[in-house]
């Protein structure tokens, strides 16, 4: 069974028509990135996969049943940490919201921070992180709510390029410990060929999937193998779609 079905999806808002027949599946365990032209449609498609919106013809199935709010754990681009509570108060909020009582979810918040290398940051207010200690609680408190499916909107977006290549390797590292199934939309092309599995890219709106990349680069994958000419090969062959998409109507 699929951990992710998207089938035939048609979205429009006010005549405007944003998705046009988007179709694919999402293996248990798989890394799946998304990429595409700025307004292509990236983010409603996955405000369609989390339940926070439902498609106008088709159908979204997460986890064997119809896409609804709480099936899938979703990560905004922006941290949205709140700057009065401390890191680990702002982790242990996704299992309170749950009905978790504060004692239990602050224990099991604790129980990540080793792997999230948050360890002595508990009492940490969000002002006092770096942009990438913040990604990871961030990411942290998405994980806590144990949700076999992740959704991840542009998760290292507003990080400098070196941070942002720790934050890669890092999430690399957790991701094939526990083996989530991940969705991730990202603008980084060289980011969706280090992470995924396989990347699919959006065309123009409307959006429709126009391409498809396998990634069978072994793991882990390093900084070296971001020379390997296989990993330049698929690089290169995914710019070369995305530059070409005004040719696609």
């Amino acid at each position: 069974m699929s951990a992710v079905t998207v089938s035939g999806v048609h979205r429009s808002f006010d005549g405007n028509h944003v998705l046009d027949d988007i179709g694919f599946d999402v293996s248990p365990g798989e890394f799946v990135s998304v990429i595409g032209p700025s307004g292509s449609g990236k983010s409603t498609l996955f405000g369609l996969v989390a339940g926070l919106d439902t498609p106008d013809v088709g159908a979204v199935v997460v986890g064997g049943a119809p896409a609804a709010p709480g099936r899938a754990a979703l990560m905004p681009q922006k941290d949205l940490l709140f700057p009065w509570r401390t890191v680990l108060d702002n982790c242990a909020l996704a299992l309170e919201v749950q009905g978790v009582p504060r004692g239990e979810a602050r224990e099991r918040a604790q129980a990540l921070f080793p792997a999230f290398g948050l360890t002595g940051f508990e009492d940490a207010r969000p002002s006092q992180l770096s942009g990438g200690m913040r990604q990871r609680a961030a990411l942290a408190r998405t994980v806590i709510q144990q949700r076999e499916i992740l959704l991840l909107d542009e998760p290292f977006g507003a990080l400098d390029s070196l941070t942002r290549t720790d934050m890669q390797l890092w999430l690399q590292d957790v991701w094939q410990r526990d083996r989530w199934t991940v969705l991730m939309i990202t603008h980084d092309v060289r980011e969706a060929v280090l992470l995924s599995d396989r990347v699919l890219v959006l065309s123009p709106r409307p959006a429709r999937i126009m391409h498809e990349v396998r990634v069978p680069l072994p793991r882990p994958r390093s900084l070296e193998s971001l020379t390997d000419p296989e990993f330049v090969a698929l690089e290169r062959e995914l710019v070369s779609v995305l530059h070409a998409r005004s040719d696609i109507h």
